[in-house]
């Protein structure tokens, strides 16, 4: 839904059981981290004590971002070409890779914005796409 004169132009959520992705990462190992998140995304996560929380949590971002996006993923849109990093205040930061941009342009969006939280057993994560 695109509202005329208003800066929002997309929206999407997710929530994402920490299990899974536990279970996936002892199930399949690095191929499956390798799959799903980039280098630096993994790195942030893995130096953290208890990893699994934040996995899910950007997991459930780039589910969000592609919801929002309205295309999921497959073709125009790879797991890895959303990533969720970290600003330099500790706020999550998304990342686009070229595909992504140009799926957020043709949306008539020009930035992200997400917002991540987790329970012991659930991680949320929120997307919206603004002008």
């Amino acid at each position: 839904m695109r509202l005329e004169g208003g800066n929002v132009v997309g929206v999407g959520v997710d929530l994402t059981e920490i299990s899974r992705i536990r279970e996936a990462h002892r199930r399949h190992g690095a191929a499956f981290l390798d799959k799903v998140f980039t280098q630096e995304e993994q790195a942030l996560c893995l130096a953290k004590p208890d990893p699994y929380p934040s996995l899910a949590a950007r997991f459930a971002a780039k589910e969000a971002v592609s919801k929002a996006l309205g295309t999921g993923f497959g073709a125009e849109l790879s797991l890895k070409g959303v990533s969720v990093l970290t600003d330099e205040a500790g706020a999550p930061a998304p990342r686009l890779d070229g595909p992504a941009q140009a799926l957020l342009a043709r949306k008539g969006a020009t930035r992200v914005l997400i917002s991540l939280t987790h329970t012991d057993e659930l991680a949320e994560a929120f997307a919206v796409l603004v002008r």
